[in-house]
């Protein structure tokens, strides 16, 4: 059976779990002591998985773009439904100020970009959008999930 990277990264997410005894050591404390702290910290929420880190420029998607949208009243619910199916839809907030949602999108190139871009066009309500290309990112501290990243990699098989 050929394995596909999609299916690799669907995989990894529930395997990527921390070594409780390294943990320990590293840090100085009992083991049990760590493993009640860390299970609080998930049941509360606060740790929410264990993910791989991915580099979306090395998996082929080196452009990194910020779009803000403009929803008529009342098609928000629509729009969301539309949007979230589009994978290189990383983010989606909503926002005070002009306009009313704020999303992170990622292309292989800027004629996929325009691709993505029409995608969204495509969801009810959508009555305007205001893209920004990113051309450095020198503080990064977010990383999509690997679902995120497994619907992407899906996308990327031509």
């Amino acid at each position: 059976m050929a394995i596909t990277d999609r299916d690799l990264m669907d995989a990894l997410a529930p395997l990527t779990r921390p070594n409780m005894l390294e943990l320990s050591r590293r840090l100085g404390v009992a083991r049990n002591t760590l493993q009640a702290r860390l299970d609080r910290l998930q049941r509360d929420g606060v740790v929410a998985g264990y993910e791989p880190v991915v580099d979306l420029k090395a998996a082929g998607f080196g452009v990194l773009a910020f779009m803000t949208l403009e929803i008529a009243q009342g098609q928000e619910s629509s729009a969301l439904h539309v949007i979230g199916t589009v994978p290189e839809v990383l983010e989606v907030h909503k926002i005070t100020g002009p306009g009313d949602l704020f999303c992170r999108v990622v292309a292989r190139d800027n004629e996929h970009l325009h691709d993505v871009v029409e995608a969204v066009l495509t969801a009810p309500g959508v009555t305007r959008t205001t893209t920004t290309l990113v051309l450095n990112s020198p503080v990064n501290r977010v990383s999509p999930s690997s679902a995120a990243v497994a619907a992407l990699l899906g996308t990327n098989d031509q």
